[in-house]
């Protein structure tokens, strides 16, 4: 082994790491992590979030210096840095890599801290079916008459069906249009944790300033704003300061209006008073449509036979189409030819949900053996940052895989409130759309279980 070499010296500190850790631990936590530099005794580790750095420096870091220090005495130190798509291939192999198959396009796109907007959401890569073509032109509607046709346009249908893509493709098409206006996106959640946070800090007035200031208004998932009374009144006066100045306003969440329990019936009436307007579930036609312009859009160009089958295999929302493209891409970068039938079904396993007979406490069980922690840390009254995640996860999976019914989640959980665990669920699935380590993690957890 060369240990001025970063690449060797990683494989041989992963065999040693090996000994020492549950295989579930080592799959979680070092296969999307390698060593970036060795400078003056200090080795760099780089991870792929601030999660990973902190996980590292509290459970791994005692066991790496010990490993690397006795590979040499020159090693004086680990340190970790936060890198985006590492790769454990040497320099060489990446660089043959590189030049036989196209890049993913995996880091082209960042949100725009000035108004939350993520550039890939656009009317270009909104794939329009009869499942949400009326919801399309609404919104293409409701930006050339800004403020006036369409105010407010509410958005709504089930999780993974592109709610958040169309809102965003408002704001980022608003942009070009009107480059001299502001747009400003925002969960509901955001917008109390904002509110509460200037109630705190006696900065009332400065909340009410920023958020008046936006020509185009967009936010997320405004279900949550359900029994939240002082968010609702907060709000209620915000829309009508924005609707009275012609402002444009977008709302989405996963049910209609008339359904979201616990809302003022004013603040109800003005999420009516504009267009309402549901996302379908895609038809056949619609999935392969899907399929095919997603897999376009990263240089792949699959057969009939592979579109069809993965829209027909895989049931469920549009996010977990898009899960299984990002499996086949990885596969076409690797082998530098698209999959066969054969190679599809065989990656779709992996996707498959798990038997609806598991008991809750071995989906606990196999969770928290997934993520490191002690099984009894995820029934305690604890908001420690390496148990809520796992938590919220197993409550995710009890809902979205089992079926469990949200009060019966939360008294199996130690005798949580089932608003936490609705809380919970929906916050997992917005990152999972969004986080594609995450939505990996989902993943091998759900391989777990089958």
């Amino acid at each position: 082994m060369n240990r001025s070499d970063p690449h060797e010296l990683w494989e041989y500190i992963l065999t040693q790491v090996e000994l020492s850790v549950s295989s579930a631990n080592f799959n979680t936590w070092f296969k999307t992590s390698a060593i970036i530099k060795i400078e003056e005794g200090i080795v760099f580790i780089g991870v792929p979030s601030p999660f990973f750095r902190d996980w590292y420096q509290k459970n791994f870091n005692k066991l790496l210096l010990k490993i690397v220090r006795d590979i040499s005495i020159e090693f004086r130190n680990i340190e970790y840095m936060i890198v985006k798509d590492i790769s454990r291939k040497p320099p060489k192999e990446s660089r043959t890599r590189r030049e036989q198959t196209p890049e993913l396009p995996l880091n082209e796109f960042y949100i725009n801290k000035s108004d939350n907007l993520n550039p890939r959401y656009t009317f270009d890569t909104f794939v329009v079916g009869s499942f949400n073509q009326v919801a399309d032109m609404a919104a293409r509607a409701a930006i050339e008459r800004p403020g006036i046709t369409y105010n407010p346009l509410f958005i709504y249908g089930d999780t993974g069906r592109g709610k958040t893509h169309l809102i965003q493709a408002i704001g980022n098409h608003y942009k070009k249009l009107y480059p001299n206006r502001k747009v400003f996106y925002l969960t509901s959640e955001k917008f109390g944790t904002d509110f509460t946070d200037s109630l705190q800090q006696g900065t009332a007035n400065r909340f009410k300033e920023k958020y008046r200031q936006y020509d185009l208004l967009i936010m997320d998932d405004v279900q949550f704003l359900s029994k939240k009374d002082k968010f609702q009144e907060e709000l209620f006066h915000l829309f009508n300061h924005l609707y009275d100045n012609n402002k444009q306003i977008v709302f989405s969440s996963d049910r209609s209006p008339a359904a979201i329990p616990d809302i003022m019936d004013r603040l109800r009436g003005r999420f009516l008073s504009g267009m309402a307007v549901d996302i379908g579930e895609p038809d056949m036609e619609s999935r392969i449509a899907i399929v095919r312009k997603k897999a376009a859009m990263s240089g792949v160009l699959l057969s009939d036979e592979v579109s069809e089958y993965i829209a027909t295999s895989v049931s469920g929302s549009i996010r977990e189409l898009e899960g299984v493209l990002n499996s086949v891409v990885c596969h076409t970068q690797v082998k530098g030819s698209p999959p066969d039938i054969a190679e599809v079904r065989q990656s779709l396993r992996s996707f498959s949900r798990p038997s609806k007979t598991v008991s809750v406490k071995h989906v606990v069980s196999k969770i928290a053996e997934f993520y490191g922690i002690e099984e009894d840390s995820i029934y305690e009254k604890t908001r420690r940052r390496e148990v809520v995640r796992p938590r919220q996860v197993i409550m995710y999976i009890l809902r979205e895989d089992f079926s469990v019914s949200y009060p019966t989640i939360g008294s199996k959980l130690g005798g949580r409130d089932h608003t936490t665990v609705i809380h919970s669920c929906e916050k997992v699935k917005r990152e999972v759309a969004e986080d594609a380590e995450l939505a990996k993690e989902i993943q091998d957890i759900r391989t777990l279980l089958v």
